[in-house]
């Protein structure tokens, strides 16, 4: 049987988000004070995920549109990605304490002639790689298509040359645990994959957003975003060896309010518990930070290392969405 990485990826990503949405904007005292030892998280009876499930799958129905009508390139799913944000942010359920970035961004997708001017070029919020799962997930892309499209769907709303990078290697990492890639290399693999994309613009993705910035060039604005990654990966390599599973993960690799952080900490409570994917979801989301977004991430690297099969029965049956996640997995699995 096979593992069904893409089920085990978007239920992972879905599970993480429910776990840690009623979690965020508390210290960890206060999570321990309401929820009890942080390794017996329950998953709420009504499991509602946050604006990360929702836009992760407004991102893999647009993408499913783009890639149903041919070859994907920007053009292809810039327009689909586009209409699934804009019917996000009209619709009523659009009520799960959403980023400012992606509310104003939407806004402004709606009624904006090109989208690189509804682009929010100063913000790297998580928004930007919380929801990019389905690029790592989607097969038969070729590795220009991968990288493209990530930055691509960031850039919709987080223009920022950091929400990008973070975007991409997120993609890029979910795609190498779909692949059976072996967790105890992956931080190398990523630190290799940012030197060498470190001055690609992807032109044709991304057209004239560099202009938007004060950079030089389009090597200079991109190679920034590559460079605040490197970092932030030299402090996840520094924090996977020390190993510190009982302590609050935003210490080490930052609160992930913003997308290198969440891409880190997303990966340090992975990392930590590689064969124990429920425990690495409460670790997550029993965290300081953007708990909801780190433990989204949390879930989509394990789910897509481990398969569809990490995650209890009980926990899967009742998370919200279940439906459509089922569906999309089942597609790209096939």
């Amino acid at each position: 049987m096979t593992k069904r990485a893409a089920t085990g990826s978007l239920l992972g990503l879905a599970l993480g988000d429910a776990l840690g949405f009623p979690t965020e904007f508390n210290d960890v005292p206060s999570i321990l004070a309401k929820c009890g030892p942080w390794r017996e998280m329950e998953l709420p009876e009504r499991a509602f995920v946050s604006d990360d499930t929702q836009m992760t799958l407004a991102l893999g129905r647009g993408l499913r549109a783009a890639m149903e009508r041919g070859v994907l390139g920007p053009l292809s799913m810039a327009e689909p990605v586009r209409q699934e944000f804009v019917a996000w942010n009209r619709s009523p359920e659009n009520n799960r304490a959403p980023g400012t970035t992606c509310l104003r961004a939407c806004e402004l997708l709606e009624s904006v002639g090109s989208w690189q001017n509804a682009s929010q070029i100063d913000s790297k919020g998580c928004g930007a790689n919380m929801r990019v799962a389905p690029i790592g997930l989607a097969p038969g892309l070729s590795d220009e298509q991968r990288a493209g499209a990530a930055q691509l769907q960031s850039a919709l709303t987080h223009g920022h040359p950091t929400a990008l990078a973070a975007s991409d290697l997120t993609a890029h990492a979910v795609r190498l645990l779909a692949q059976g890639a072996e967790p105890t290399g992956l931080v190398g693999l990523l630190r290799s994959y940012a030197y060498e994309n470190r001055s690609r613009y992807h032109h044709t993705w991304l057209g004239d957003l560099w202009t938007r910035s004060q950079d030089p060039t389009p090597e200079h604005f991109i190679a920034r975003g590559w460079d605040e990654c490197l970092e932030i990966l030299e402090r996840l390599q520094g924090a996977v060896r020390a190993g510190s599973a009982e302590t609050d993960p935003c210490l080490a690799t930052g609160a992930g309010w913003v997308a290198e952080e969440a891409l880190a900490t997303g990966l340090l409570c992975f990392l930590l518990f590689v064969d124990e994917p429920v425990t690495a979801l409460r670790r997550a989301a029993c965290s300081s930070g953007d708990s909801d977004s780190i433990a989204c991430l949390t879930g989509a690297f394990a789910g897509a290392y481990l398969g569809a099969e990490a995650w209890p029965r009980a926990w899967a049956d009742r998370i919200e969405y279940r439906g459509e996640l089922l569906a999309l997995g089942a597609l790209w699995d096939a």
